[in-house]
């Protein structure tokens, strides 16, 4: 049996998610967890074969939580199964060790057979994404994609400095360099354009 935890937020998309998955006869879904905290915790309780996971969600997002997995070197593959046809997203998916990413509008028998194949040891990426996901760099370091999440949350650099133990000067410096690696002229317009490209 191939033995998996879902976590979507979306309570309708949760259960058509575990009803579809219940119909195969070798994958057990062994809960359902409507956030990424929720996650995390029956991860360790549960121990699946399988995390089947949206991107974005309450507390931690779909990424963060693979980025834990591989950190916290679990067994446990992960495969996001999302909306977001984006190649920012997926690059930052494989970084983070992720072993199949999906989209929602694919057919579903597609996801049981791609869960199969992860459970083997393959991989099930959207073949047009990955294209995608190769053609265009993430300009972005980890420290700038930060700084420019918060500035576009409406925080101030110098909220964001206290947030982030960093000085004021520094903040400014990190800002600055993405809106100039992003080509555009103020730090909205590089929340933006980093969002819609999936580097957020």
């Amino acid at each position: 049996m191939i033995r998996i935890l879902l976590a979507e937020d979306q309570a309708m998309v949760r259960g058509a998610l575990t009803a579809l998955l219940s119909l195969e006869t070798d994958i057990e879904v062994l809960g359902a967890a409507p956030d990424g905290e929720t996650a995390w915790r029956e991860l360790q309780r549960l121990k699946p074969d399988l995390l089947v996971t949206d991107i974005e969600m309450p507390g931690l997002s779909g990424l963060e939580l693979a980025q834990r997995i591989q950190r916290h070197e679990m067994p446990t593959k992960v495969v996001i199964v999302t909306t977001f046809a984006r190649a920012g997203f997926l690059r930052r998916a494989l970084d983070a060790g992720v072993c199949g990413y999906l989209l929602k509008d694919a057919p579903a028998e597609d996801l049981a057979e791609a869960l199969r194949k992860v459970h083997r040891g393959g991989r099930a990426i959207d073949p047009q994404l990955a294209l995608e996901a190769w053609s265009e760099q993430d300009p972005l370091n980890d420290r700038e994609r930060q700084v420019l999440r918060l500035a576009g949350e409406g925080l101030s650099a110098n909220e964001i400095a206290t947030q982030l133990s960093l000085s004021h000067g520094t903040v400014r410096n990190y800002l600055s360099e993405a809106i100039g690696k992003l080509g555009v002229g103020n730090r909205i317009e590089a929340y933006r354009l980093a969002r819609q490209k999936g580097w957020l």
